[in-house]
């Protein structure tokens, strides 16, 4: 009876066919302003027509301050990052299709929720998970996966 479960996952994994499309064109973005910081890590990579962002939090543009009125603030500054790198790589907030949210605090949960939902008309899907720490102490980072704007005229 134990041989019944390997064998459906034999059948299952048999009948599936993997493609890697080596004609994908991956692309690695940096924000302007961004370029000469030597961060470990890209703005943002373009892969077909998705974009994926690193994780965002509220800092306020040109500096390392974060945004303040606590988690709303930093939530609200937090998605006008986000918001400002998809339009600079060829996105808007009604193409986001994916957002983790990662919260310093979960209790802040209900209160980050009340900014973050004002973003969008369709929620995309989302995860979300409390942090033991974020990045300068910040209360909340927020990643996020986009189609990019389509360049055709309808």
């Amino acid at each position: 009876m134990k041989k019944l479960p390997v064998l459906f996952a034999a059948l299952f994994f048999y009948g599936c066919e993997v493609h890697v499309h080596d004609d994908t064109d991956v692309e690695y973005l940096q924000a302007p302003g961004t370029e000469d910081m030597n961060l470990p890590f890209s703005s943002a990579v373009r892969v077909g027509d998705l974009l994926f962002l690193s994780g965002s939090i509220g800092l306020v543009p040109g500096t390392r301050d974060l945004a303040e009125g606590g988690i709303q603030g930093e939530t609200r500054q937090t998605m006008e990052n986000i918001k400002g790198t998809l339009e600079t790589f060829g996105s808007s907030m009604d193409k986001v299709v994916k957002c983790t949210v990662f919260l310093a605090d979960m209790s802040e949960w209900g209160a980050m929720n009340e900014v973050y939902r004002t973003y969008f008309e369709n929620p995309p899907a989302r995860s979300a998970l409390g942090a033991s720490g974020l990045a300068l102490n910040s209360r909340v980072e927020i990643e996020c996966i986009a189609v990019l704007e389509d360049d055709e005229e309808d």
